[in-house]
């Protein structure tokens, strides 16, 4: 790969990981009027790494909540992605 595709592909993956970093933040509001919250911690490949803390962490719709954010990640990225919980 030469210097100029390495530049635009490093570019891409950048505007990519920002557009992650956009709906995760857009759902925080979400959780957070029911006392839960969520950080993107990081992105590896198709892997989107998310830290649940609050109300969350317990929450039984944690699942669900997940899948939701999936949901919206992959019409956002138009891409298949996993969302994988961490603990921080």
């Amino acid at each position: 790969m030469s210097d100029v595709e390495e530049d635009l592909a490093s570019d891409a993956e950048t505007r990519r990981i920002q557009r992650i970093a956009a709906v995760i933040e857009s759902v925080r509001p979400r959780l957070k009027k029911d006392g839960g919250d969520v950080e993107l911690v990081g992105v590896s490949g198709l892997f989107v790494k998310v830290y649940l803390s609050g109300a969350c962490v317990n929450c039984a719709m944690a699942g669900q909540t997940l899948g939701g954010i999936r949901r919206e990640l992959m019409a956002a990225l138009n891409e298949p992605v996993r969302i994988v919980p961490v603990p921080k």
